[in-house]
């Protein structure tokens, strides 16, 4: 049984200003006898392993280890996965939502902090740890027997603990991923199912139902939920994206348009993954659709050389050479020594049959590299 004047506290976060905020907090609750203070996950998980503590305050944004990877070892570990913990966040986004359902977060508060909110999380976490209700005793049952083998009497206890929270999503999810593991897929797809119904937010179940859908194929369903999955969350953008490249490769182009568009719209400016998605287009010869995503781009950044070319290229594929040659001629006009772009405008003179100029691109290629086989190559056909 927890005490809350006698308790053992760590706070994890990475601003001196906030640990000493919340310390002077719980010196006025009178809440915790024993408190401990770590910079980062990494260090407030060496400090679980070395000594007990009774409740967790974790921050949400740190360096090093985040709260989000923090509570995922925290959980995973057999030793300290019961530990009640409290996120303390500044971002009251529809991630957090997802991140709570995932790690099983005991409460949330939002900065910035009032007495009367921390005072209230603490003794609702500490009274549930202390006195755990009729479901909670059979999740943790359920969790035994599977742990032991048992995945029949884990699904039973499961079903006991939806009896007293039938609308519970994350049971729901966890009877999925049970009957997933003796092989009853169907029942599983119909728990992951009921658990989407009930929980408009529920990203998690969301992704699972898709990665099944993906494993047979089903790209229509599984893009369909991924669209959903966007609109709440943005941590699933590598896994739409990848989903986007399978979709496209076997066939089903106005499903991977449709969801590159919105991994796209919600993705920051030069985001890594908007280029490999204007790469999977680039290769698949996507030309309009991919034009469109560069020429935003290259608003938000006119001295990205690299997608410049890329747009240089997509113009020349569909014909539009003076808009080639425009960008061609500002990456050479910047970068004196690039021989691909001076190639480029070569080729592009040579089809307007404007031969001397062609090889006098081709000669400055040739100053700069002598041995450059695209440059005597096109000097012969010159």
């Amino acid at each position: 049984m927890i005490d809350l004047e006698t308790m053992s506290i760590l706070v994890v976060d990475d601003m001196k200003s906030m640990r000493l905020t919340i310390r002077k907090m719980l010196r006025n609750l009178n809440i915790g006898k024993m408190l401990r203070f770590a910079e980062n996950g990494k260090a407030g998980l060496e400090i679980l392993k070395e000594t007990s503590c009774d409740l967790v305050i974790i921050d949400w944004n740190m360096p090093v280890m985040n709260g989000s990877k923090m509570l995922t070892q925290l959980r995973q570990d057999k030793a300290l996965r019961d530990m009640p913990v409290i996120m303390v966040t500044a971002e009251n986004e529809r991630d957090i939502v997802s991140e709570v359902a995932e790690h099983e977060i005991d409460a949330y508060l939002l900065k910035p902090l009032t007495l009367a909110a921390l005072d209230r999380k603490i003794k609702t976490v500490v009274e549930n740890a202390n006195n755990p209700d009729e479901c909670t005793l059979h999740i943790l049952k359920s969790r035994d027997l599977e742990e032991a083998g048992d995945i029949q009497g884990a699904i039973d206890q499961i079903r006991l603990a939806l009896f007293h929270k039938p609308s519970a999503s994350r049971i729901l999810r966890k009877l999925a991923l049970l009957h997933f593991k003796i092989d009853k897929t169907a029942i599983g797809v119909k728990c992951l199912q009921k658990a989407i119904s009930v929980n408009k937010q529920d990203t998690i179940s969301r992704h699972q139902l898709a990665r099944i859908y993906i494993q047979k194929k089903e790209y229509r369903n599984a893009s369909k939920l991924f669209l959903e999955i966007l609109d709440l969350s943005t941590r699933y953008f590598g896994s739409a994206t990848r989903l986007g490249e399978s979709m496209l490769k076997d066939g089903f182009r106005p499903e991977a348009i449709e969801l590159f568009s919105k991994v796209v719209s919600k993705v920051r400016k030069n985001s890594s993954l908007k280029e490999r998605i204007i790469d999977i287009c680039l290769e698949k010869r996507e030309f309009r659709f991919v034009l469109s995503i560069i020429e935003h781009a290259l608003k938000e950044n006119p001295s990205n050389y690299d997608l410049l070319f890329k747009a240089g290229m997509v113009y020349k594929e569909i014909k539009d050479y003076e808009k080639a040659m425009s960008c061609f001629r500002t990456i050479d006009s910047n970068k004196k020594g690039d021989p691909d772009a001076k190639l480029e405008i070569a080729r592009i003179y040579q089809h307007e049959n404007r031969i001397l100029q062609a090889d006098d691109y081709v000669s400055q290629v040739l100053r700069i590299d002598p041995g450059n086989q695209k440059a005597l190559a096109l000097r012969q056909e010159l």
